[in-house]
């Protein structure tokens, strides 16, 4: 089994995803595979254990990725050895008509884990700036001062928008909340 860096793995500046490779030859087997994962799980599950007995801090897991890249399975796999009153998944769906009466941050405020637990963001705050930007239609549903059609918004609103999710992640980091970001990229094989 390649030993794999993780470093090789950190986003610390501006990305052009077309150059990063979507599969990755580690070289190894499904045996080992499933070995290497139990000790994930267990070396999780111990870490799950200290964090709720200190109760300091949480963890915020959010995993963002096209529908079919694995962040159901990896869920699934990676979190099963957790005591499972330690950790909550949420998966963002479109708002329903309630978080549409908020702001669009209001449901991930809701959904942030307890000091000692750990939260996984199945598609995160993220998703707002992804799928609207495509789609700029449904900010309208947002009911916003100023926006009545989608000529009213401009670059501005999209930069506003990126600060504000900067400092959404700055005030729970300030605040205990541990944040590990992770982008599924891969290709079909």
């Amino acid at each position: 089994m390649k030993s794999i860096n993780i470093e090789d793995f950190k986003v610390v500046g501006n990305i052009n995803l077309s150059k990063i490779p979507t599969k990755l030859d580690i070289d190894t087997d499904k045996e080992q595979e499933e070995v290497e994962l139990d000790k994930v799980q267990m070396k999780l599950s111990k870490k799950q254990d200290a964090m709720y007995a200190h109760n300091r801090h949480a963890f915020l897991i959010c995993l963002q990725g096209m529908d079919t890249s694995g962040k159901d399975s990896l869920i699934r796999e990676v979190f099963k050895e957790f005591n499972p009153r330690g950790v909550v998944v949420h998966s963002f769906k479109t708002p329903n008509s309630t978080e549409l009466e908020h702001d669009y941050l209001w449901r991930h405020y809701l959904a942030l884990p307890e000091k000692g637990k750990f939260a996984v963001f199945n598609r995160t705050h993220y998703e707002n700036v992804l799928v609207t930007r495509v789609h700029p239609e449904y900010i309208l549903f947002e009911n916003l001062p100023g926006i009545e059609k989608v000529e009213d918004i401009t670059p501005q609103f999209w930069e506003n928008r990126f600060e504000q999710i900067n400092n959404f992640e700055k005030h729970i980091s300030q605040n205990g909340t541990k944040i590990l970001k992770f982008y599924f990229h891969m290709s079909k094989e």
